[in-house]
């Protein structure tokens, strides 16, 4: 395992880069393949950003989930041959993110197939997340193709094709409560509300065959509970509950919405087992040391996985990380307050980095040492050191430059996509809007 190098200020280790090629190693996940996970039932990964499941029945098919935009699923429908028998008589959706529901169109075709999913559905309202700033975006989307590695649990996310509604058809058949008991084409499925990574997740059991299709509730990184994008914190004690759930059904296969599937019965308990723990070791700790009046600062350099969870090539963090689930649980617990009265009414930033500068002897001297900070490679200060300058010169030029370079520098050294492609496309913007000028 690779330790994180978020927020490092230190001089880098000779394996500066090895989360950056672990993260690129991880890329194998997303090779194209239609995979046979067990008489009947088929997944296509690779060919969009989430994952599509084919299940053969006595009288056509069954879809669960359906690609991110109408031309991946033409594709995935090409990928599928002649697996894919019409009439599709039902598609299911696990949940309501655009990259698992906007090709549904393409293969419901003219079948007029049943679409289930949990009513939470459609009384969910879209993710509110945050307005664009300094031109970062977690997913990478405009990022150079030189600097792009994927985007932690997809190859792209909207890069060559972009997400639409386009393809999207509302639910036909919705059920309420934890579960509903479905025969579809001579199978028998359960649908569980398993609410974790969105409110709405719904888990499709196929006992017969020991199948479980688990949506975005598991995914072979520790997982985004605090997305940077500017989302809420998900739940973290519900999602413990939903894998619980899941655990209890002793699946052989899982056919997760993002990466390869995992086939095996030790390996989906372990697989689960792993997920299940890393998230709720993480809220344990992180509760235990509010109650104690831990500073958050001090909890995200405390709270850790244990040696043999942070070994689990489940809980690699190229899509979420500890550090940002802390920060998420203790801003959701106890607000943004962490107990310090200096912080109550704190100075504006602009006055504050004017105060800073002149102890330190003005904007140059400020700006010389950010360059040194850089050729000693502590570029997380040397980051800091120039948010003070752009506080009070927002156009200072040189200090853009070495802002972008530090940025640069520990996005190159991160194993987690989102921190890469966002510390990378902030810098970009630096620069494009330095040229600009």
């Amino acid at each position: 395992m690779v330790a994180s190098t978020l927020g490092q200020t230190s001089p880098a280790s000779p394996d500066e880069f090895a989360g950056r090629e672990q993260l690129r190693a991880s890329s194998a996940e997303f090779r194209k393949e239609v995979i046979e996970i067990t008489d009947g039932v088929f997944a296509a990964v690779g060919y969009s950003a989430s994952n599509v499941t084919l299940i053969q029945g006595e009288r056509g098919s069954i879809i669960v989930d359906t690609s991110a935009n109408p031309v991946d699923a033409k594709a995935i429908v090409d990928a599928f041959g002649n697996r894919f028998v019409r009439p599709v008589l039902a598609i299911i959706y696990t949940h309501n993110h655009p990259d698992h529901s906007g090709g549904a169109s393409v293969f419901a075709g003219s079948d007029n197939p049943e679409i289930y999913s949990h009513q939470t559905l459609l009384e969910s309202g879209p993710e509110f997340g945050r307005g664009p700033r300094d031109g970062g975006d977690a997913f990478g989307t405009k990022l150079a193709d030189h600097l792009f590695i994927n985007a932690g649990t997809q190859l792209e996310y909207g890069r060559v094709t972009p997400h639409t509604r386009e393809g999207f058809l509302p639910p036909t058949r919705t059920f309420r409560g934890e579960s509903e008991t479905i025969e579809l084409a001579g199978l028998q499925m359960q649908l569980i509300h398993t609410p974790g990574e969105s409110p709405e997740n719904t888990a499709i059991w196929i006992a017969g065959k020991g199948v479980l299709v688990p949506g975005d509730d598991f995914l072979k990184s520790y997982p985004n509970l605090s997305p940077i994008r500017g989302l809420k914190l998900r739940p973290p004690e519900k999602w413990i509950a939903s894998l619980d759930k899941m655990l209890a059904l002793d699946a052989t296969y899982m056919v997760q919405g993002h990466m390869r599937p995992i086939l095996g019965k030790d390996e989906v308990r372990k697989a689960l087992t792993d997920y299940r723990d890393g998230i709720k070791t993480v809220l344990d700790q992180t509760l235990a040391g509010i109650k104690q009046g831990k500073t958050l600062d001090e909890l995200v350099q405390e709270v850790k996985l244990s040696p043999e969870l942070s070994k689990s090539p489940y809980l690699q963090e190229y899509y979420g990380t500890v550090a940002w689930a802390v920060r998420g649980i203790y801003a959701d617990y106890v607000g943004w307050f962490d107990g310090n009265a200096t912080n109550l009414n704190p100075l504006p930033p602009g006055e504050r980095a004017r105060k800073m500068l002149e102890m330190a002897g003005g904007l140059d001297k400020v700006i010389a040492r950010a360059r040194e900070a850089i050729e000693v490679k502590e570029f997380q200060w040397a980051a800091e050191m120039i948010d003070h300058v752009l506080a009070v010169d927002p156009a200072n030029m040189a200090a853009k430059e070495i802002k972008a370079q530090a940025l640069t520098e520990l996005g190159e050294r991160q194993i987690n996509a989102n921190a890469r492609n966002y510390y990378l496309t902030t810098a970009q913007y630096l620069l494009k809007r330095e040229r600009q000028a």
